[in-house]
C-alpha cells in the first residue's frame, strides 16, 4: 500500500470497498507490522494525551508560564462560556482547547505533536469542539485521528509538515488540513469531500510565513493555532454545505510545496523575519537572552 496521494488512495478505497480509516489502519499495520487491536490502542493513548492537555491548559497553572505568552486560554474559556461571543460560543471555545494545549506545550508538559509541536493544538481543539457538538464517540474520534494521520502523510510526503522547510502554511496549513478532513470523515462526508476540505483549509492559509519571536514556539504560534482551529471548522461547514474546492488537494499540496520553496530563509522558522524581526520582537529576543 501507498500514501502517496489523494486520488491513489480514493480510488484503492473504491476498488477494495475499504473506509479511509480502514485504508490508514492497514497501511499502519503494514508499515509497522504491530496488531490492528495494538496500533488503534496507540492512537486511543493520543486521543487521552490530547484531552489531558486540554484540561491542563485550562486548570492546571501549577507549572507557570511560556517565556513570552501568558496563561490566557482558561480566560478565552471564560469568555465563551460566561458571554456572548463575537465569534460564537462553539468556535471561541475550540480556540480555547487549542491554546490551552499550547499554554501546556511552552510549559514542557505533555502533548501529541501533530502535526508538530508548534500547530499542536488544532486537532484537540477541532476534535473535542465536534465530538461536544455532534455527540461523537470516541470510537468515531480515534478513526478521524487515523484520518486525520492520512491527510498529514501525504502533505508531508508531497510537500512538507516543517516551518523550516514550508513555513507555518506548512505547520498550522497541515494541521488545519488534517483536522477539517478528518472532521468531515467523522460527519459522514464522502472521500471526496474529506480531501475537498482539507484542500480549503490549506488554501486559506497558503503563503503564511514563519516567524517565531525569538525562535521561541509561543508568538505568534499560539494564536495561530487559533485561526488553523477556526479555518478548520469553516472548512467542515463549507463542506456540508457542498461547497468544494475547485482545486484538487493533491494540486494544492503541490502548491504549497511550490510556494514554502520560494520563502526566503528569514520566513522559514529562524526567527529573523516577519514579526521576530519587528522592533517590538527584536526588543523580546534581547532581553529573554541577555
Amino acid at each position: 500500500m501507498q500514501m502517496r496521494s489523494s486520488q491513489e488512495i480514493i480510488e484503492y478505497c473504491q476498488q477494495h470497498k475499504m473506509s479511509l480509516f480502514e485504508y490508514a489502519l492497514a497501511y499502519e499495520q503494514e508499515l509497522t507490522d504491530k496488531s490492528r487491536e495494538d496500533i488503534v490502542m496507540q492512537m486511543k493513548s493520543y486521543w487521552e494525551i490530547m484531552k489531558e492537555s486540554i484540561d491542563k491548559g485550562l486548570y492546571d497553572l501549577s507549572r507557570g508560564e511560556g517565556r513570552i505568552i501568558k496563561r490566557k486560554a482558561k480566560d478565552v474559556y471564560e469568555l465563551a462560556t460566561t458571554q456572548e461571543a463575537a465569534s460564537g460560543t462553539r468556535m471561541l471555545k475550540a480556540v480555547a482547547y487549542g491554546l490551552a494545549v499550547m499554554e501546556v506545550n511552552v510549559t514542557m508538559g505533555r502533548i501529541v505533536a501533530a502535526p508538530t509541536a508548534g500547530a499542536s493544538g488544532i486537532i484537540p481543539g477541532v476534535f473535542l469542539s465536534l465530538q461536544e457538538t455532534f455527540k461523537l464517540t470516541d470510537e468515531q474520534i480515534i478513526e478521524g485521528l487515523f484520518v486525520a494521520g492520512m491527510v498529514g502523510s501525504i502533505i508531508a510526503k508531497n510537500a512538507s509538515i516543517s516551518g523550516a522547510t514550508g513555513g507555518c502554511q506548512a505547520e498550522v496549513g497541515s494541521g488545519a488540513a488534517m483536522a477539517a478532513g478528518a472532521g468531515i470523515y467523522m460527519l459522514g462526508g464522502t472521500m471526496e469531500e474529506v480531501f475537498s476540505g482539507g484542500a480549503i483549509a490549506i488554501k486559506n492559509l497558503m503563503g503564511l510565513v514563519c516567524d517565531p519571536v525569538a525562535g521561541l514556539v509561543e508568538v505568534p504560534c499560539q494564536k495561530r493555532n487559533g485561526i488553523g482551529i477556526t479555518n478548520s471548522l469553516m472548512a467542515i461547514d463549507l463542506i456540508r454545505a457542498k461547497m468544494y474546492s475547485y482545486i484538487p488537494f493533491d494540486e494544492v499540496v503541490g502548491a504549497m510545496k511550490e510556494v514554502g520553496g520560494l520563502m526566503p530563509a528569514c520566513h522559514r522558522e529562524t526567527g529573523t523575519g516577519g514579526i521576530a524581526n519587528s522592533k517590538t520582537g527584536i526588543a523580546m529576543r534581547k532581553e529573554i537572552f541577555s
